[in-house]
This record gives C-alpha cells, structure tokens and sequence, in this order.
C-alpha cells in the first residue's frame, strides 16, 4: 500500500477512523439492549427486544460477528493490509445493508423529522460504508493485486 498517494491514504485512514468509532458505538448501544434497556431512536422508535424479539438477533449477530470483523478488519489494515481489507470489504457491506435497511424502515413507516442525530443514526453508516467500497474500487490494484 505504499504505493498509494497521500490523499489517498488520509482518505483511508479517516475512513477507518470513523468505521472504527460506528462499530464501538453500534457494539455499545447492541450490549445494551441485549442487556434488556430500551433504547430510543431519533425517530421515535424503541430498540427493546421484549417487544420486537428480532432486535435480539440482530443484536447479538452485531455484537459477535460485525463489529468486531470491522474492529479486526482495521487492526489487520495496519498488521496485514490484503487480509484487513478482506474484512473491511464485508464490514462495509454490512454497514450499507444494515443502514440502508434502517433507513428505509424509518422513512417508510415513521416520517421521522430529518434532524442531524437521525441521520447519525441511520443513513451515516451506510454512506461510510459506501466511501470505503468506492475508495476500494479506485484503489483495487493496490491493495488485492501484487
């Protein structure tokens, strides 16, 4: 990854910097409703899987399997850059799926007012994920051909 320009590597870091941050808070906020606390959204809903059992599921495949492949995904960009990348790219789409998903479902059923913490919450993610796999793409020689 030398090879790569200035810009592009401060485009990357800033990506993993704030990929890094979503996965930390997305973890903490999962912990706590499989913990049992009802956490509310900006646009009203209530994550409490005592009344939707399926936040449960969602929060625990959060918790085991996507955020920490995006917190390894960026520990290995810096150890072993082909195979952090490998886990970025998955961690990214699951960022674009799970945040487009949310996004549609608050828009479609809540109309939700668009204040700046609603988008935080549920169409930031899949934006990020989108700069990575597009920074991906620009960049794929260098980083999965050698």
């Amino acid at each position: 990854m030398q090879e790569l320009s200035l810009v592009s590597r401060v485009v990357l870091w800033a990506l993993l910097i704030v990929m890094g941050l979503f996965a930390m808070l997305v973890m903490g906020w999962q912990i706590m409703v499989v913990k049992g606390k009802a956490m509310k959204n900006p646009d009203g809903t209530v994550d409490d899987w005592h009344e939707q059992k399926i936040l449960y599921g969602m929060a625990l495949a959060d918790i085991f399997v996507a955020c920490p492949m995006c917190l390894i995904g960026i520990a290995l960009v810096i150890a072993d850059p082909r195979w952090g990348h490998y886990l970025l790219a998955m961690g990214a789409f699951w960022f674009v799926w799970g945040n487009a998903m949310t996004t549609a479902t608050s828009l479609r059923f809540e109309k939700p007012k668009l204040t700046l913490s609603w988008f935080f919450t549920f169409p930031f993610g899949a934006l990020v994920g989108l700069a990575y796999i597009v920074w991906t793409v620009v960049h794929f020689d260098s980083i999965y051909v050698r």
